[in-house]
C-alpha cells in the first residue's frame, strides 16, 4: 500500500448536524465539525469541534466540563464586543465579577457551506455564518475556512487551519468594539478569539514557546509565532501535544494577537486578538486570521514542534 492511501481521510457529513474526518490509517474519527445549534442560549450557540483526537485516537478536547459548560472543544470567540457575549457563559462585569446576564449572549448562525472539497488526503471547506445579538439584530458575517490535512504517520500528527474573515454588517452604522474581561478591568483574564479546550485530564500539562518549556505564567499575554500544550492522558500510558501557530500575515493584522494559555486550573489556549487593548470594527470593514493547530500523538519537545512546523507550508 502506498503512503498515499495510508494517509488518506475519510470524510462524512450527516447534513445540519457535522462533518466528521476518519484517518484510514488508524481507523480514528479525528475531527468532528458541530453545526447543529446548541440547545441552550446561555452557551452562546456557534460550531465547535468536538471530539477532536490524535491520529491514535486519543482524545483531546473537551466537553461543557462542569467549571465552565460553554467551553466546547475548538471554538471561534469573542468574550466581549460592544457590550454582548459571544463566548457563552457569565459575563465579567468591572467590580462585579462574573454575572449570568442572559441578555447579553449572543451567538453565531450557520448559514451554509459555499464548498465543501475531500479530496482523500485532506477536507477543506468554506462556511457562511452570521453573528447575531441577544436581541436578535445581526451584527457581522463571517466567511470561515476550516482545513484538515497533512497526515503524516511518521510522526503521528495532523494539521488543521483555520481562518476567519468577518465583516461588520450593522445596519446602524455604528462600530463594532472588540476587547476581552481585560480590557474590561479584570487583570491578565485576555481571553477571546479562536479558543480550544482541553480534557480534564491535561490539566497540569506542559506549555511550550519558542524559547523552550515555561510556565503558563511567563507565556501568559505574550507574543509569539507559536505555542504548544502536551498533557498525560488518564487511563492510559500516553501523551499528546497540540501546537498553535499564527500565519505569516497575523502580523499584519487589524490588531496585534497575545496568548492566552492556562494549564491550572483548566487547561485552555486562546489566539486573542483583544488581550490588553480593544479595537474597533468599523461599519462594512471586514478583519481576517489565520491559524494552524497541528494535533499530534506523543509528548513533543522545542525541537520537534519547529521541525514538523517547518515542514507544513503555509
Amino acid at each position: 500500500m502506498s503512503s498515499d492511501a495510508v494517509n488518506t481521510l475519510e470524510v462524512t457529513h450527516t447534513l445540519g448536524e457535522r462533518i466528521v474526518v476518519r484517518a484510514t490509517a488508524t481507523g480514528t474519527d479525528l475531527f468532528s465539525y458541530v453545526y447543529k445549534p446548541d440547545p441552550s442560549g446561555f452557551e452562546a450557540r456557534k460550531p465547535y469541534v468536538h471530539p477532536l483526537r490524535t491520529l491514535s485516537g486519543n482524545l483531546v478536547s473537551g466537553y461543557r466540563p462542569n467549571d465552565h459548560r460553554w467551553h466546547k472543544g475548538l471554538q471561534m470567540t469573542a468574550s466581549h464586543l460592544s457590550g454582548q457575549n459571544f463566548w457563552g457563559g457569565d459575563c465579567y462585569v468591572h467590580g462585579k465579577g462574573y454575572l449570568p446576564l442572559p441578555d447579553r449572549i449572543g451567538s453565531m448562525r450557520h448559514d451554509g457551506f459555499e464548498a465543501v472539497d475531500a479530496s482523500g488526503d485532506e477536507l477543506a471547506f468554506t462556511e457562511g455564518l452570521t453573528w447575531i445579538e441577544n436581541g436578535g439584530v445581526e451584527w457581522a458575517r463571517e466567511k470561515r475556512g476550516v482545513r484538515v490535512h497533512s497526515v503524516d504517520t511518521e510522526s503521528g500528527s495532523y494539521a488543521i487551519d483555520w481562518s476567519i474573515e468577518l465583516t461588520n454588517t450593522r445596519a446602524d452604522g455604528e462600530a463594532l468594539h472588540f476587547g476581552s474581561p481585560t480590557t474590561a478591568g479584570r487583570e491578565m483574564a485576555g481571553y477571546t478569539g479562536l479558543q480550544w479546550r482541553g480534557p480534564r485530564d491535561f490539566t497540569g500539562g506542559t506549555v511550550l514557546g519558542p524559547q523552550g518549556e515555561a510556565s503558563e505564567s511567563g507565556l501568559m499575554g505574550s507574543q509569539a509565532p507559536w505555542l504548544a500544550f502536551a498533557g498525560e492522558h488518564d487511563d492510559i500510558d500516553a501523551h499528546s501535544t497540540l501546537v498553535f501557530a499564527h500565519a505569516p500575515e497575523n502580523a499584519h493584522a487589524i490588531h496585534a494577537s497575545h496568548w492566552f494559555v492556562r494549564s491550572e486550573p483548566i487547561p485552555t489556549v486562546a489566539f486573542s486578538w483583544a488581550f490588553f487593548e480593544e479595537f474597533a470594527l468599523p461599519a462594512g470593514e471586514r478583519f481576517r486570521y489565520r491559524y494552524r493547530i497541528v494535533v499530534a500523538d506523543g509528548a513533543w519537545d522545542r525541537e520537534r514542534v519547529v521541525a514538523r512546523l517547518k515542514g507544513l507550508a503555509w
